[in-house]
């Protein structure tokens, strides 16, 4: 039955959501302003008159909504609002772009042009997604406001996921935590990129999710009274110093504290920092460094700090603008505390990120270079042209999130530096050359190798040779975009002059095999390979790996091509045809695991061991027939975004008993008969069967990884919660198995 639609009472929401709009952004409104807002708003609503969103509701309410972020949450001006509103317009209206300039001017029309560019980053195939990514980024170096308004209208749609489908939630939400969210992290825009990542996960690992979140409010009242004990004499001496302060307890995000349990494989129940304390003070410009030390003196008169647990953003904030003081100290009751101190104007920045740097007209230069380094680094990038764009990608990516290192050129130069990054990154970060023609650095005045991980604080001078090229290894312990770019670069520069010569030793083989050496033989002696270019060709020539014998086997072919080229036609069909068979006509069916009415090649995918029970999916490789994965598998969320077109919808046969391989980690106090205890408890579990075990100790402390056969998620968390009960036993977790990669 179609709900009945009242149009007077949803004219009427229309109106207050505007108003609400228009409300949150009046602080920032100059003349004019709100007559352009309005005549925005105007179109929008007629654009969109006939078209709702899944939910049901006015589409509208989403422009609307994307337009209130950019001013609430970001902080952005009336360009930005005018974009919200009209960002999908051009895309799914019959309005143009040249409408658009007309109306408002060639500014909004260029970033609403960037914002239909980037609509499908995520398509139908990968190198589309990947060439769109590019097309994103590029934008972005033209206007920042790009991509904080795709942030704004990705947020939305996470906040309304729930009327989407469950393929599709999973879909969105993969990319989410694969691009968005770290994106919103690089640019400092830290409330957003935490409510992508939590909404991330409510949709990837909604049992994860759930656990975590029913747990926190468990334990919240205990919390908050923990909270107001460590807080209140910190708060008086503060009074008594005359500091104009805010002063409250954080709790951690459900992201941040599902991915420390699944890091440090540790319970929820053993994460000691579920929250952190804030200080925000109100401070002088002139006065923030020194109040913030003074305030960190008040609370390390009361409370024993951690040395090594200090961080000082104040002194040498991060790349994206973030400022603040860390330390952990020993609070009541014998529990580690995190401290946050930072000022209002600190705090502002480290929400709403660079958007909030207009308010402070002295700083935001300082932040507006950073920034403007960060863009050049892309553009730097993108120049750089690089056959795999999703290498790119990943490259790319790899930067977006990475904690920061301080390092010295030998004149005493601070360059920020990615955790992680080896010598080698510097030697490129410093200028292609000298990464290219790298041999060592004097790390502190010590010889130190290519990959040397560089420590914050270290003085770093680099040697270079002009007989140094790069080669393979290189990319193995290199972490920047910028080194792994130019180095991909610099091999296949390599590689070309190496064809060329492989091009004359594949001329005079084919001439001793009385074979005319035409673009056509070449060209069909490529296909038949089944390599991606004759420049591959001419490569594996010169490196011997393609000779006579292969040219023997394609004369042969050469006589009957039609055989040679139905067996191409086969190979490149198999794909479409597992997919097809898998989907169903309708390209709506599910793939049954365990049905064998299906005749389907599927395999369980060793990088997560799927049992029944788990949510999965399933993925179609080339060669290897059909994946099945874990959605909260560590491949899967670069799977869905990437291959979303190789992905099945599955489910697993609930009426057939299958054993399925699982693995199980154990830890505890070594005691007598531990061992034996373990495994009499496995061997008295109904219908488990035990693969390996492999157990070791260490002082007193005994660890084990047990592989089991069971046949859901419901048989092996029975067996885990009886083996949490053996004495000595003080926590069992499950494992990927055998943790093999694709």
């Amino acid at each position: 039955m179609k709900a009945v639609i009242n149009e007077e009472l949803e004219k009427k929401e229309i109106l207050n959501r505007y108003k609400k709009l228009l409300n949150a952004s009046r602080r920032r409104l100059e003349k004019g302003d709100r007559e352009l807002i309005r005549k925005a708003f105007e179109l929008a609503v007629e654009a969109h008159k006939d078209m709702r969103r899944k939910s049901g509701e006015p589409y509208i309410y989403h422009p609307i909504a994307v337009a209130q972020i950019c001013a609430e949450e970001i902080g952005l001006g009336t360009t930005s609002i005018i974009c919200g509103l009209l960002h999908d317009t051009v895309e799914d209206t019959e309005i143009t772009l040249a409408d658009i300039e007309g109306m408002f001017g060639a500014k909004v029309a260029k970033i609403i042009d960037g914002l239909t560019k980037i609509s499908g980053v995520f398509d139908q195939t990968s190198s589309l997604q990947a060439e769109n990514f590019k097309k994103m980024l590029l934008t972005l170096s033209d206007d920042i406001r790009v991509i904080l308004i795709k942030l704004a209208d990705r947020l939305h749609n996470m906040r309304t996921l729930e009327s989407m489908a469950h393929d599709k939630q999973i879909k969105i939400a993969s990319e989410t935590l694969y691009l968005y969210a770290p994106l919103a992290h690089r640019l400092g825009l830290n409330a957003i990129k935490t409510e992508l990542e939590d909404l991330g996960l409510k949709y990837t690992s909604s049992e994860a999710y759930n656990e975590i979140a029913e747990k926190l409010k468990e334990s919240e009242p205990e919390r908050k009274k923990f909270i107001q004990k460590f807080i209140e004499p910190i708060k008086e001496i503060l009074k008594e110093q005359d500091f104009k302060f805010k002063i409250f307890g954080r709790p951690k995000s459900v992201y941040s504290i599902y991915n420390k349990i699944k890091t440090k494989n540790v319970p929820f129940e053993e994460i000691y920092d579920l929250f952190a304390i804030r200080i925000v003070i109100n401070s002088l410009p002139e006065n923030e460094k020194s109040d913030c030390w003074h305030v960190y003196s008040v609370i390390t008169d009361f409370y024993h700090p951690s040395p090594e647990r200090l961080r000082d953003w104040v002194s040498t904030p991060r790349a994206n603008g973030y400022e603040s003081l860390h330390t952990t100290v020993m609070g009541p009751d014998g529990k580690w505390v995190e401290v946050q101190i930072r000022t209002e104007r600190m705090d502002e920045i480290a929400e709403k990120g660079y958007a909030a740097h207009w308010k402070y007209k002295d700083k935001a230069t300082e932040k507006e270079n950073q920034l403007e380094e960060w863009i050049a680094k892309i553009r730097e990038l993108l120049e750089n042209p690089q056959d795999n764009a999703l290498d790119f990608i990943d490259d790319f990516k790899l930067n977006l999130f990475a904690d920061e290192i301080f390092v010295f050129t030998p004149k005493g130069e601070m360059r920020a530096m990615p955790s992680g990054a080896t010598a080698l990154d510097f030697a490129f970060e410093i200028h292609t050359k000298i990464g290219e023609h790298c041999i060592g650095a004097k790390v502190n005045h010590q010889l130190k190798k290519l990959n040397y991980e560089l420590k914050g604080g270290d003085q770093v001078e680099l040697l270079t040779s002009g007989k140094q090229v790069p080669n393979e290894d290189w990319l193995n312990f290199v972490i920047t975009a910028k080194a792994k770019s130019r180095i991909k670069y610099a091999l296949k520069a390599e590689r070309k002059k190496i064809s060329e010569q492989g091009r004359e030793v594949l001329e005079r083989k084919f001439y001793r095999q009385k074979m005319e050496f035409t673009i056509q033989n070449i060209q069909d002696f490529t296909v038949f390979l089944s390599l991606p270019s004759s420049q591959e060709l001419f490569y594996r020539a010169a490196k011997d790996a393609v000779g006579t014998q292969e040219l023997k086997e394609f004369i042969k072919y050469k006589k009957k091509p039609e055989t040679y080229i139905n067996k191409k036609i086969e190979k490149q069909q198999k794909v479409e045809e597992i997919v097809t068979q898998a989907r169903g006509n309708n390209k709506t069916d599910t793939l049954v695991i365990g049905d064998d009415m299906q005749k389907l090649d599927y395999k369980l995918a060793p990088c997560c061991n799927p049992i029944p029970g788990d949510d999965v999916f399933g993925f179609v490789t080339v060669g290897e027939g059909i994946k099945i994965h874990r959605v909260d598998c560590p491949n899967a969320s670069k799977l869905l975004a990437n291959y979303s077109y190789r992905v099945i919808k599955t489910k697993w046969n609930s009426d057939k008993l299958l054993t399925f391989l699982a693995g199980i980690k154990v830890t505890g106090t070594d005691a007598m008969g531990l061992v034996n205890n373990i495994t009499k408890v496995i061997s008295t579990q109904h219908n488990v069967n035990m693969r390996s075990i492999n157990f070791s100790t260490d002082y007193g402390i005994f660890e084990g990884t047990i592989l089991v056969y069971v046949h859901s998620t419901e048989h092996l968390t029975q067996l885990i919660n009886n083996l949490k009960k053996v004495a000595g036993v003080k926590n069992v977790q499950r494992t990927d198995g055998e943790g093999e990669k694709n």
